[in-house]
């Protein structure tokens, strides 16, 4: 695809079955093997993910990008594509099973990997964890592959196999089936990415990350046949046309960026960054407050139950922080937004002082889940949206309301259309979301 003078390669989109079958240790693989052989191979993440992105981006030299069927419409989806500009090569890491998506379409699909193939031309290549099967995991290849006409399995990837012979008969298998075989790759706990209740652990908290990607890199190398791989990778077939503008919420913005907020989508920061905006970050976690000659302060998710006693104790963040609040708008997304309430319990019960800005007290005592996409229409301003604007997001997180006396922010629905609970908050020039912006509905 060109547009203007950007090139996007051939690329394929690394999916599987299910989750947990090592979708994220091949990509890894897969990255480091291909750098290392001196080509330039662009990542992507198929969904709302902002933990693998960093992962790409270690292993590969090249920021990742998130490519969300639902919450983007194909031109915006074909505007970010050109990150891929001056690679040789797009690898997109899909998310959940191939098929798996919301049952309602969005923007341009429901958020499945498949949506994602149709709408590039990218081919799937498949990860099977074939544990615990033989001939019978040809069965599940070949249903993936028949499923849509729209879109292309180029063929397997065989993981966790026992021994040689277990992989001579999923082989079989899959010769009898015709599906292609590019490789099998044998147990090898040492090359996994640690996890956590949201997912992976950071890129940045994972000691041994290096190691990993160059191990992950040597093994892949070794078991599969990359140039194979390359072969049948798929032309881009996007649209081209003019990238979609993202609006910042500020000229110059401050970004709380620690181990404790790091979960921002790196679109949304380029796009900030391309509309003439300036990121200034500070440190909650370092007792920093935002910068006094920013315009606005954006607070991102992450883990700060983790720190709670760290936070607590950061008066220097906090006080800045209410300061700020005074003339300034401060918007806050998960947990973000908790770090702006009165308080956070952590699991084992304790309570830790927050910003005080808004009146929410969050738990993680009782662990439930929220998970899903969200489709947001402001009843008041935040940072880059008026009243009214319709906003695209997607919400996971383990914590309960406790409190939450301040007004709505938003009316707020989850994929199916249906009302959720968690609207954010808003007082003074103070706002706050669960779900983590994506994009604008168009």
């Amino acid at each position: 695809m060109k547009k203007g003078r950007a090139v996007v390669p051939d690329g394929l989109i690394i999916s599987a079955p299910a989750s947990g079958t090592g979708k994220t240790t091949l990509m890894l693989g897969l990255l480091g093997a291909f750098r290392a052989a001196g080509l330039q191979v662009q990542p992507f993440k198929s969904g709302p993910d902002y933990i693998d992105p960093a992962f790409h981006r270690a292993a590969s030299g090249r920021f990742s990008v998130n490519l969300d069927t639902w919450a983007m419409g194909a031109d915006r989806i074909a505007g970010l594509a050109e990150a891929a500009d001056g690679a040789d090569l797009v690898l997109a890491e899909g998310s959940m099973g191939l098929f798996d998506g919301v049952a309602v379409p969005g923007e341009a699909g429901t958020g499945a990997s498949a949506d994602l193939s149709a709408l590039t031309g990218w081919p799937v290549v498949l990860v099977l964890d074939v544990s615990g099967q033989a001939q019978s995991a040809a069965a599940v290849a070949l249903g993936f592959a028949r499923m849509r006409p729209d879109v292309t399995v180029a063929g397997v990837v065989l993981n966790r196999v026992a021994s040689p012979r277990h992989e001579a008969l999923v082989r079989a298998g899959m010769e009898a089936a015709g599906i292609r075989v590019f490789g099998a790759l044998p147990r090898r706990a040492t090359i996994e990415v640690p996890e956590r209740h949201l997912g992976l652990v950071q890129a940045e908290e994972t000691p041994e990350l290096n190691r990993i990607i160059a191990d992950a890199a040597e093994f892949v190398a070794a078991h599969l046949d990359l140039g194979a791989l390359r072969a049948v990778a798929g032309a881009t077939r996007l649209r081209p046309g003019a990238p979609v503008p993202v609006v910042p919420p500020g000229q110059r913005v401050a970004l709380a960026q620690d181990q404790a907020f790091s979960f921002v989508y790196p679109h949304l920061l380029d796009g900030w960054r391309a509309a003439g905006a300036e990121i200034l970050p500070f440190s909650p976690l370092a007792d920093e407050a935002p910068d006094a000659d920013a315009d606005c302060c954006w607070l991102p998710g992450g883990y700060p139950e983790l720190h709670g006693a760290r936070l607590a104790a950061a008066g220097r963040f906090r006080q800045g922080l209410r300061r700020f609040s005074e003339t300034r708008p401060v918007h806050g997304e998960c947990g973000g937004y908790m770090a702006m309430g009165t308080a956070i319990i952590d699991r084992d019960g304790v309570g830790h002082e927050m910003a005080g800005l808004l009146g929410l007290v969050t738990s993680f005592e009782k662990r439930r889940m929220h998970l899903g996409y969200r489709l947001a229409a402001l009843a008041a301003p935040l940072p880059g949206f008026g009243a009214g604007a319709r906003l695209r997001g997607h919400e996971f997180h383990y914590s309960t309301i406790l409190e939450q006396p301040d007004m709505a922010l938003a009316s707020v629905v989850d994929a199916n259309g249906d009302p959720v609970p968690e609207t954010g908050s808003r007082r003074g020039q103070a706002t706050g979301t669960f779900f983590h912006l994506i994009a604008e509905a168009t």
